[in-house]
């Protein structure tokens, strides 16, 4: 598997930012069942990056803590079903991994949203990159048992990772 992760900010997390992006990454991959070697990058960006693209693609002129931009479209949440007319859309030529998507990340927002909900630094990126990690397997949280699915998954991968908001 492959995870890019740049952080294009000044901000030094008490953690390694990409070490963190793999370990949650791949924990999703696994409990989805995801049958492919994976490729995803991750940009940790600062407020003002992270609301410019809010704007741009969602049509939202305000910050948030993150963006999913998903390469695959799902008929249904976490089943990895690929047309074999549509692979070279999916998969990078040079390595042959399924190239799931982007994620962006608010360092600004990791901070403030740990300080205000009463946990590590840690655990609310981690917790971002595991709800980003479900968008590009598919998972959506418009409607209300979606959102409570996703949730529930959310929080199962991270509490078998040992993270929790303690």
């Amino acid at each position: 598997m492959t995870f890019n992760v740049e952080n294009e900010t000044e901000c030094a997390f008490p953690f390694s930012v990409e070490d963190m992006a793999r370990l949650v990454g791949e924990a999703v991959l696994d409990e989805e069942g995801c049958p492919y070697e994976a490729q995803v990058n991750v940009v940790v960006t600062d407020a003002e990056g992270i609301r410019e693209l809010n704007r741009e693609y969602r049509g939202i002129d305000r910050e948030t803590d993150v963006l999913s931009f998903p390469n695959l479209e799902f008929r249904k949440a976490g089943v990895f079903e690929i047309d074999e007319k549509q692979e070279a859309d999916f998969f990078d030529p040079d390595t042959g991994e399924l190239v799931l998507g982007d994620i962006m990340i608010s360092a600004e927002k990791v901070l403030e949203q740990a300080e205000s909900y009463g946990h590590s630094v840690q655990r609310e990126f981690a917790f971002l990159m595991a709800h980003s990690m479900l968008h590009l397997c598919g998972y959506d949280h418009m409607e209300e048992s979606e959102a409570g699915e996703m949730e529930r998954r959310q929080e199962e991968i991270l509490w078998k990772l040992g993270i929790t908001r303690d």
